[in-house]
C-alpha cells in the first residue's frame, strides 16, 4: 500500500506528490493568466465551442438572485438536466435531475427534490457556496448526458466520466470515474465514486480503487471492473489532446463523457488535476512525464498534431 511506503520507495515507484506537481509541473507549465478560462465552466464551454470541440448542450444560465423564482418555470420543458456552479470544484454543488414525479424533480437515486429545494440550491450556487474562494457564481443548466451501454453495470445512478492527464498535449495517464450510490450519482472519488485505471494503449481497465483501497467489483452492481473497455479510445484521447492546443496549459486534466447520441463530449478542464489517478492505475506519473520531456527534446521544436501525440503516447505506454 502506497500510503505506508517510505518517501524513498514512493520515488522509486515514480509517484508524483503534491509538492512536485505544484512546483515542477503546474507552476512551470500553466501560466496563471490562463486559469480563469478553465476555472470557469462557462468560459471553458465557449472556448471549446469556438474550436469545434463538442461539449454538453447548454440549456441556460442563472446569473442573479432575482431569476431564482423563475427557474422552475424555465425548466418546465425539461425532465432531465444538470445544474452546476460555473466555478465549482471537486464535484461540489452539482445537482443531477433524471426525471419527475408529479411536481417533484427526481435525482438518479429516486430521491425527490421539491421546487423550493431546487430554488435554494440555485440560490446557494449564486451566493458562492460551492465556488473557488467563495466568490459569487453563475448556475449553469446543461442537458443530462445519456451515457452509452458500454458502461452498463459499471456505473450506478449517474453518468461516468473519463479523466485524462495531459502533459504538453501527450496523454500520459487516464481513468474512468464510476458513480455509486454512496457518491449520489456523481463521478467524484472523494464522495465515494470508483476510480478505474485505463490503459493508454487500449482503453481497457487495468485496476480499480474506491476510497483509495483496491476493489475488484462495483460495490452496487457487482460487475467485475477489469472487464471494462472504453469504446472509441483513440478518438477520446485526440479530443482530450486538442484541449491542450486551445487552452495553452501544459499540465492539464481533461474530463470527457460518452453520450450515446453525440459521442465523446468534453465536460471540463482542470489546471490542477488531482493525483489519485496514480492509485487507480497502480502506477506513478513521473516516468511518463519524463518520457514527454525526452520526446520534446527529440522533436527539437517541431510541431506535431494532437493525433500524432496520441499515437506516440499509445505506443509508449501500457
Amino acid at each position: 500500500m502506497w500510503g505506508f511506503a517510505s518517501p524513498k520507495r514512493l520515488r522509486e515507484l515514480g509517484i508524483v506528490g503534491m509538492n512536485k506537481r505544484n512546483v515542477f509541473y503546474i507552476a512551470q507549465h500553466n501560466p496563471r493568466h490562463l486559469y480563469p478560462t478553465v476555472d470557469d465552466k462557462l468560459q471553458t464551454k465557449d472556448l471549446c465551442r469556438g474550436h469545434d470541440i463538442a461539449v454538453p448542450k447548454l440549456l441556460g444560465v442563472c446569473k442573479i438572485q432575482q431569476h431564482v423564482k423563475g427557474i422552475v418555470e424555465f425548466l418546465e420543458p425539461y425532465d432531465q438536466f444538470v445544474i452546476k456552479p460555473a466555478k465549482g470544484s471537486g464535484g461540489k454543488g452539482i445537482l443531477v435531475i433524471s426525471g419527475r414525479d408529479g411536481d417533484a424533480f427526481l435525482k438518479p437515486s429516486g430521491q425527490p427534490v421539491s421546487h423550493e429545494e431546487l430554488q435554494r440550491h440555485v440560490s446557494n450556487i449564486l451566493s458562492g457556496l460551492f465556488s473557488l474562494g467563495g466568490k459569487p457564481d453563475n448556475a449553469i443548466i446543461e442537458d443530462m448526458v445519456q451515457f452509452t451501454d458500454d458502461f452498463k453495470g459499471f456505473s450506478y445512478e449517474g453518468v461516468p466520466d473519463i479523466r485524462v492527464i495531459l502533459f504538453k498535449g501527450y496523454p500520459v495517464m487516464a481513468m474512468t470515474r464510476l458513480s455509486t450510490h454512496a457518491s449520489d450519482g456523481k463521478a467524484n472519488l472523494h464522495q465515494g465514486a470508483v476510480g478505474v485505471g485505463l490503459s493508454i494503449k487500449t482503453g481497457k481497465a487495468v485496476s480499480a480503487v474506491q476510497h483509495d483501497a483496491p476493489i475488484e467489483k462495483h460495490p452496487d452492481t457487482g460487475r467485475i471492473l477489469t472487464e471494462l473497455e472504453i469504446p472509441g479510445w483513440e478518438e477520446i484521447l485526440v479530443l482530450a489532446s486538442r484541449a491542450y492546443e486551445v487552452s495553452g496549459l501544459g499540465y492539464l486534466g481533461v474530463d470527457v463523457v460518452l453520450d450515446r447520441r453525440y459521442g465523446p463530449l468534453l465536460l471540463e478542464l482542470n489546471a490542477r488535476p488531482g493525483l489519485a489517478i496514480q492509485m487507480a492505475n497502480q502506477a506513478g506519473l513521473e516516468p511518463r512525464l519524463s518520457w514527454v520531456v525526452e520526446q520534446e527534446k527529440e522533436m527539437k521544436g517541431s510541431v506535431i498534431s494532437a493525433k500524432e501525440k496520441v499515437l506516440l503516447a499509445m505506443a509508449a505506454f501500457a
